[in-house]
């Protein structure tokens, strides 16, 4: 069979007839090459930039062990935490303990202007590795020991961030405030959602999926923690003794 032809020559991905689906496993560019190019469908997912968004009436002790758990439990994974966004009301009481907590763990904070001063001393004294964000560093995944950290006025702001910025992947609220918990699962149109709890959680694994394909963020076909029942499609059989239809 002579090779396929095009922009990407005898790479070029497989024909129509050649598949049913691409799952792409990599990075952005492979994932917008698939888009592109591919006849056939294509399932994208996998890449996160996720966020936690702490409230002021969190429990502040508890968003610490979230926040540490999501970002460097396994921090070159897909739902590993990405940008923490702080509520002003909790900022000076949680953000240099979270400093001083990921310090032990090798973590960079690029903080935003507004967070800096929260995290100054933790800085100086506690040995916290803090630098001023740049322009692109809350529209990137990381998969590394790096987070990002802004303050943000309240709800209305976090999901507008979260909107901006978000690939749909996992975003999470702290909060004891059940309206607000209400209102951040419906606005939030990620493909995973959570109250209190850690990034990490969105994975097949964790939701009793078995064998996990990937994590789609689009709308259709699957979407979220992919198992191997999303991969398969119904036939529906028909018996008859003579039935017509009139």
């Amino acid at each position: 069979m002579a090779a396929p032809t095009g922009p990407l020559g005898a790479n070029r991905l497989p024909r129509d007839r050649s598949g049913d689906m691409i799952i792409p496993r990599g990075g952005a560019a492979l994932h917008r090459l698939c888009r592109q190019e591919s006849r056939i469908p294509v399932i994208t997912g996998g890449l996160g930039i996720c966020h936690i968004y702490v409230d002021a009436s969190a429990d502040l002790e508890r968003a610490v062990d979230i926040i540490e758990n999501a970002k460097v439990q396994r921090p070159s994974v897909c739902n590993a935490l990405d940008t923490l966004l702080v509520h002003p009301a909790v900022a000076a009481q949680l953000l240099p303990a979270v400093a001083r907590r990921l310090a032990g763990r090798g973590v960079e904070l690029r903080a935003a202007e507004n967070a800096l001063p929260f995290l100054s001393d933790a800085a100086e004294h506690g040995g916290a590795r803090v630098v001023p964000a740049g322009p692109d560093d809350f529209d990137t995944e990381w998969m590394a020991l790096i987070l990002g950290v802004k303050l943000v006025g309240g709800l209305d702001e976090a999901i507008d961030h979260i909107q901006a910025h978000s690939t749909e992947h996992t975003d999470v609220i702290l909060t004891n405030d059940l309206g607000h918990a209400t209102r951040f699962v419906n606005e939030v149109t990620s493909s995973a959602v959570f109250v209190n709890a850690s990034t990490r959680f969105n994975d097949g694994g964790q939701f009793g999926l078995g064998a996990e394909v990937a994590v789609s963020t689009q709308k259709l076909h699957a979407r979220g923690p992919m198992g191997l029942e999303a991969l398969t499609t119904y036939k529906w059989i028909g018996y008859g003794d003579g039935q017509i239809r009139e």
